[in-house]
């Protein structure tokens, strides 16, 4: 049996499952990335007009493709419907949809989660037309679009090792300008990080953060040439950097790392960094307790529980952003996010998928701490964290 029948076998177990009579799966201009990974869509197929592919709870899917692209789906199997202007595309998705209670669609209700919302409002009204409810495809888009291969894993390792080899070679070029009395700025250790990538073939997205002091309290702070600050003895330095090897399938590592530039941290530095840590450690072990009572744990109940150290240790309002994200060929993957505040994300962590544990305490004009590692579900339930936690400051005395 090939891959596209093994996957629309898998989605119309799901589609009974979940008592949805068929998932409608759309994509204009590769605007739905989930659809796309979905239906496999070949590299530098034109997408310039809309298509569909309906896959029902029973029975062969169809598609509905313009004539101009009419070889659009051609690797997926079903019936193929044409279609020329717009009014038979609007008759032909109401005889599709006829006595059609409801359909699932890369939809979130109240926007919920946007990074599921791929289909445009003005497309659910015209599903919405012909009589039919769209639901969102959220119960089982995760399977299909953020579960790693063995060999995707493997390159994770791979980038993690990267990461944690320029992290360290950064906090040595950092402590060897301080002892020689040489001056070294946030950017420079920046674009050592970059060089460092380069020439172990990675690549990433966006630029990797060093940021000391009241510019770590900045969570997306990112030194530029023109704006950055020299380190000095006693800093506080954090270093959050990621990245993938420049190969189609890879996926990235993401870790964040927190030194001070002093023989050891003061009282402050230590109360704020033991916080992180423990709120860090909250949401794994519960993550693991929970797999290993063979209990289903969502994105948003870590959220909570890390969230409730920091609150429950007084700095509650200085951590402004989620626990952590889905890691995939995206730094931010589609899969389950441990979030809680910016969205409720219900989406539970499953096997085979990776995310970040990113807790932080940002303090205007002063400081901040944020501790980030990867940690992989296998498929036997197994909790990984793929790369050493840091259990301490690292010291550049």
């Amino acid at each position: 049996m090939n891959r596209e029948k093994i996957v629309i076998k898998f989605i119309q177990e799901q589609l009974k499952f979940h008592k949805i009579e068929g998932w409608l799966l759309y994509d204009l201009h590769g605007a739905n990335s989930l659809a796309v990974d979905v239906l496999q869509i070949p590299e530098g197929i034109m997408m310039t007009r809309r298509c569909f592919y309906w896959i029902p709870q029973e029975g062969l899917p169809i598609k509905i493709v313009h004539r101009i692209e009419a070889h659009n789906l051609d690797h997926l199997p079903g019936e193929k419907r044409l279609y020329l202007s717009w009014r038979e595309m609007h008759k032909q998705l109401h005889e599709l949809l006829r006595g059609v209670n409801q359909v699932a669609m890369e939809y979130s209700p109240n926007h919920a989660i946007p990074t599921l919302s791929k289909v445009d409002g003005g497309l659910i009204d015209l599903i919405r037309s012909t009589g039919t409810q769209v639901v969102s495809s959220a119960p089982f888009l995760q399977p299909l679009t953020c579960v790693w291969t063995d060999e995707q894993y493997s390159l994770h390792k791979e980038a993690a090792s990267i990461l944690e080899k320029s992290v360290g070679k950064a906090w040595t070029l950092i402590a060897d300008s301080l002892n020689s009395g040489k001056s070294i700025t946030e950017y420079a250790i920046q674009q050592f990080i970059l060089s460092e990538f380069e020439k172990r073939g990675c690549v990433t997205e966006g630029l990797p953060i060093c940021a000391i002091n009241e510019n770590a309290a900045d969570p997306h702070y990112s030194p530029t040439k023109e704006r950055a600050e020299n380190v000095k003895k006693g800093d506080l330095i954090l270093i959050d950097l990621w990245c993938k090897r420049d190969l189609p399938q890879a996926v990235f590592a993401d870790i964040t790392r927190v030194g001070v530039a002093a023989s050891q941290p003061t009282a402050r530095q230590q109360e704020i960094f033991s916080i992180v840590h423990r709120a860090q450690k909250t949401g794994t072990d519960l993550i693991r307790e929970r797999y290993q009572k063979g209990q289903e744990i969502k994105g948003a109940e870590v959220d909570h529980a890390v969230r409730r150290v920091i609150e429950d240790a007084g700095y509650g309002s200085y951590f402004t952003h989620r626990t952590g994200h889905n890691i995939h060929r995206d730094v931010h993957g589609p899969g389950a996010n441990l979030d809680g505040l910016e969205t409720e994300d219900n989406r539970p962590l499953i096997p085979g998928t990776c995310f970040s544990i990113e807790p932080g305490i940002y303090l205007p004009g002063e400081l901040g701490v944020r501790l980030e590692y990867d940690v992989y579900i296998h498929a036997d339930g197994e909790i990984e964290v793929t790369l050493p936690p840091q259990d301490t400051l690292v010291t550049l005395g």
